[in-house]
């Protein structure tokens, strides 16, 4: 048995070594899978479980939302069925679908933004194109053969529908749209002697926030208490990205190439620092949430997303305070400042949803049912009603039961908010003012970098710190540094992978003799053992 139990050994070994050989020899390049080609049909013989991402917080209607569609879409493909994952954010989406990549166990369909797909990409037929899905007399939108009243891809706001493209290519269908919004306290302004312009510039809200930042023994003269932050953003990877597309400054393009370190992109930082100390502006990361502030008395100038609406002003359906800290003040919903008031820009965002390649292609065009099914006018209508979102289809911001609930602004201070549908009126009225950042592998990083630069000049302001010109060459140098940013663009493209092809000649020598130097090596441990066998029957 020990003699057995030795030879089963040298055999394992040798088989491992000759696995690890062929691995060796068959594994330049990652793994693929044959591009997605429509089937003739959906086999609705067979069942289908399909997996999807979702992000939501902690607003259950949404959720809600989410479980009425996927029971509404089974009722309608019995032999389909959808498990949903929730995430409390997209950064977590994204981390865990990169991960999955590398053990091909992506979900079937998931909530992203462009910036990850581009990411996604990087793996060769890993996301799947929809140009030629978004068409198909059959299964498209709009398709004879599909089971719900589906938009047709005309119906689809171009504009929305155009952000999904990378590279020409469309990869992901939008879900929902929203802006950020500049939510005003209009007593604030009023009490401090001004009077709200037509356009909201950069100019006016810079000054108005200085002088809001008075106070006298520790106490701000205009509120009466020791807390006041009259210029708060959330988002500031969008602020840097606004300021500069209204300036007309580099930022990046298409290519991957990156532009954003340059001299506008300092005199911006420099302005934010010169109010940073004077106690004129903060951010989230660094204060908290922009609507805290707001509802209790404590900013003027409140940026967020139009998707927030519902946590800003006194009557707010949403609190993240205690209701006794809220304070009451006519609240104004505008664009963000501009520094070209007869040229508004602002940017777009909101979640779209991409799908994931199979081996199975049936599976596939399961997938594309479902994803197509939230365009469709029931979660579309309803998801939008939750928050300041806007539908991503022409069809559903035309129904009659979408515009019955616009025109029902402030009838209650929960379904038909005032603050939440200007919000959204805000974006239908201004989306050909709106724009996206290039997209390629690497873009969700600079967006990224661009924020931080702000969030890193504050906090030094905050600290005393001299921020000059030796300053901003670390800052500059630090962002490329922390965030892995090739400025010249090399390797940057979502579209630019190339096939390794076949190994080269010498290589393919050096790796047969590896080969054959493991066999020997395996062979010789056998017959070394055969041998031992041999001698202890003989004795």
């Amino acid at each position: 048995m020990k003699y057995m139990g030795k030879r089963f050994s040298a055999l394992l070994l040798l088989a491992a070594m000759l696995f690890s050989a062929f691995l060796l020899t068959g594994c330049h390049g990652a793994q693929q899978r044959a591009a997605f080609q429509i089937p003739e049909a959906f086999d609705e013989s067979r069942h289908f479980d399909l997996t999807f991402w979702a992000k939501n917080d902690t607003n259950k209607v949404q959720t809600a939302i989410y479980e009425k569609a996927i029971r509404d879409f089974e009722a309608l493909y019995p032999n389909i069925s959808v498990t949903m994952r929730l995430y409390t954010d997209y950064g977590r989406i994204y981390n865990d679908v990169i991960t999955n990549i590398a053990t091909d166990t992506t979900p079937n369909i998931c909530i992203t933004y462009p910036d990850h797909i581009a990411t996604y990409m990087t793996g060769k037929d890993v996301v799947v194109p929809l140009d030629d899905l978004l068409t198909d007399a059959r299964y498209g939108l709009g398709g004879s053969e599909v089971k719900f009243d589906s938009p047709r891809a005309d119906e689809v706001v171009p504009e929305f529908l155009q952000e999904c493209r990378i590279g020409g290519v469309c990869y992901a269908l939008p879900y929902m749209r929203s802006t950020e919004a500049c939510f005003i306290n209009k007593t604030f302004v009023e009490k401090l002697g001004y009077t709200l312009p037509e356009t909201l510039t950069w100019d006016f809200v810079w000054e108005v926030s200085d002088a809001a930042a008075k106070k006298e023994d520790g106490v701000f003269l205009l509120n009466n208490q020791k807390v006041m932050i009259p210029f708060l953003y959330k988002s500031t990877d969008n602020m840097m990205i606004q300021m500069l597309r209204q300036l007309g400054a580099d930022y990046s393009d298409a290519s991957g190439r990156i532009g954003i370190f340059n001299d506008t992109t300092k005199s911006v930082l420099r302005t934010i620092a010169e109010h940073v100390s004077r106690g004129a502006f903060s951010t989230f990361k660094i204060s908290s949430y922009p609507a805290n502030f707001l509802n209790a008395g404590q900013c003027v100038f409140a940026v967020d997303s139009t998707a927030g609406s519902t946590w800003m002003g006194t009557h707010a359906p949403l609190l993240d305070i205690s209701a006794d800290k809220v304070v009451d003040f006519e609240t104004v919903v505008m664009p963000i400042p501009q520094f070209d008031p007869e040229h508004p820009q602002m940017i777009s965002q909101g979640p779209s949803v991409c799908m994931f390649n199979k081996e199975d292609k049936q599976e596939v065009l399961a997938s594309w049912l479902f994803m197509q099914y939230l365009l469709s006018n029931d979660v579309q209508i309803a998801y939008a009603e939750t928050e300041g979102y806007v539908p991503v289809t022409k069809k559903a911001q035309q129904a009659e039961e979408y515009l019955d609930y616009l025109s029902r602004i402030g009838e209650d201070n929960s379904e038909h908010y005032d603050i939440k549908i200007l919000a959204s009126r805000l974006l239908m009225d201004h989306t050909g003012d709106t724009f996206v950042t290039p997209v390629f592998n690497g873009s969700a990083s600079l967006r990224d970098a661009a924020g931080q630069m702000i969030e890193n000049v504050t906090k030094s302001v905050r600290r005393k710190e001299t921020v000059d010109d030796a300053y901003f060459e670390k800052l500059y140098d630090d962002m490329v540094s922390l965030y892995h940013l090739n400025l010249d663009g090399t390797g940057a493209s979502a579209s630019s992978r190339q096939e390794l092809g076949p190994l080269p000649h010498t290589s393919v020598v050096l790796l047969t003799s590896l080969v054959c130097a493991w066999v020997l090596i395996g062979a010789y441990v056998v017959i070394r053992e055969l041998r031992k066998k041999s001698k202890n029957r003989k004795g």
